[in-house]
């Protein structure tokens, strides 16, 4: 019962924090709309599988949000405000 509360914690927090990231996106070309719309995706993905209290499935959903977002950020077709970097691997640009 504790991995599974852990796992539930980390998922809830991943959440959270895409969920900010949502907000302070900046889409800047056509490929970045399509890449934000993959990602929204698993984002709502994730939140549905948490609240079916599936966190293995959450979790695995809110990465791969994450994933696109990254992509989408080295590629250019994001901005993001700098506080926000650092939760992606582009956090020295």
């Amino acid at each position: 019962m504790v991995l599974e509360e852990k796992l539930k914690e980390a998922c809830r927090k991943e959440i959270e924090e895409m969920g900010n990231v949502f907000k302070n996106i900046k889409i800047l070309n056509t490929k970045g709309a399509e890449i934000f719309n993959l990602s929204l995706s698993y984002f709502y993905d994730a939140k549905y599988f948490f609240e079916k209290g599936d966190f293995i499935s959450s979790f695995e959903a809110i990465i791969i949000s994450w994933a696109y977002i990254d992509v989408g950020l080295h590629l250019e077709f994001f901005e993001i405000p700098q506080e926000l970097k650092k939760y992606f691997t582009l956090n020295g640009i």
